[in-house]
């Protein structure tokens, strides 16, 4: 650990080099968010891995180094001055309140906060300023298509003005973690050798197919993936009014979400203006040059930072609207590295 060498400058230290704490260490976020620490070069004073009682003494490297994994607890942040969540809604509600209590920055992966006005919803390339304000010791890391989506839609919103959203989206099987991958695998391999297969992770087989559900159907229709672009956006964006409807797909790729936008505006815009809103924005890439079949796919971004946007165009429809098609990793910039970005802002 580094440290002052003198009290008087413990203050400064501590600040300029946190006790950070990974709670969901093992998970496959909790370990990209480990890999963003260390490629970002975060200035880590302190590192602490937590997880359940089963993943609970496994070892992990970090910048050389073995690092044990602790069973997390109520005690488990005495010290701690940043606590990155990745451990679903449940731990998060449970021990996020405890980590907080205890003076952490507490900043959640999972939907348990995102809607709580007590809790900033960030994305730091759009709304770092939010970040700021949090009365509860805890932000919250919006869901991952939204972070996609508006990472797109920000740098156009800002120079036309945002109305309204209908987006199509086509998410990887990560997205449902390792057991997403698995059946996927297990699916085309059944399928190659001819023999029978159950899906288990999905309502229906995934392999060679694309299934329209995202989370669990509410009364109206929506899945609550698909409400979360509703309800996140608008938070986000500080639009109470925007509009959004919004298909949710699982599609048969390893990772990196898709998604398709036809975007309203209250200003004219065409697809030239577009590209340019674009110039200078960090965390986005215009990749658009489909006459020589230059557009973003799932692959151009696994393992990516940043997301990418094509298939830039003026919808035939709606007047001041534009149809686009954007890109992202969405265990990195949708999970992780959106949560270290948060803890760079802090």
């Amino acid at each position: 650990m580094l440290s002052a060498p003198g009290a008087r400058n413990a203050g400064l230290e501590k600040m300029n080099h946190p006790h950070v704490a990974i709670v969901g260490a093992t998970g496959a976020v909790g370990v990209e968010m480990l890999l963003c620490l260390e490629q970002r070069n975060f200035p880590l004073g302190k590192l602490k891995l937590l997880a359940s009682a089963r993943s609970a003494g496994k070892q992990m490297t970090f910048r050389g180094q073995k690092i044990l994994v602790e069973e997390l607890t109520h005690d488990s942040f005495q010290g701690v001055d940043i606590a990155l969540f990745s451990a679903g809604g449940g731990i998060s509600l449970e021990y996020g309140p405890s980590a907080a209590a205890a003076g952490a920055v507490v900043i959640d992966n999972s939907s348990a906060f995102r809607m709580d006005d007590g809790v900033p919803l960030v994305v730091p390339e759009i709304n770092p300023e939010a970040a700021k304000n949090r009365p509860r010791g805890i932000i919250a890391n919006p869901n991952c298509t939204t972070i996609i989506s508006l990472m797109a839609l920000a740098p156009l919103h800002e120079a036309f003005g945002l109305r309204s959203i209908i987006a199509s989206s086509y998410q990887a099987v990560s997205g449902s973690g390792a057991q997403g991958i698995i059946e996927l695998e297990e699916q085309m391999t059944a399928i190659a050798n001819g023999q029978p297969f159950t899906p288990k992770v999905y309502p229906r087989q995934i392999a060679f197919n694309v299934i329209p559900q995202v989370d669990s159907f509410t009364e109206n229709g929506y899945t609550k993936e698909e409400l979360k672009m509703l309800n996140e956006g608008r938070k986000i964006l500080d639009l109470p009014e925007l509009r959004v409807s919004c298909t949710c797909v699982r599609v048969p790729v390893y990772r990196s979400h898709s998604v398709s936008i036809t975007a309203q505006f209250e200003r004219p815009v065409n697809a030239d203006a577009a590209r340019a809103a674009y110039a200078g924005k960090s965390g986005i890439e215009v990749v658009d040059d489909p006459t020589n079949k230059i557009f973003p796919v799932p692959l151009d971004t696994t393992g990516k930072d940043d997301c990418l946007v094509g298939r830039i165009r003026k919808n035939l429809v709606f007047g001041n609207a534009l149809d686009l098609w954007v890109v992202g990793d969405q265990v990195r910039k949708g999970a992780a590295l959106n949560a270290v970005q948060i803890a760079e802002i802090l």
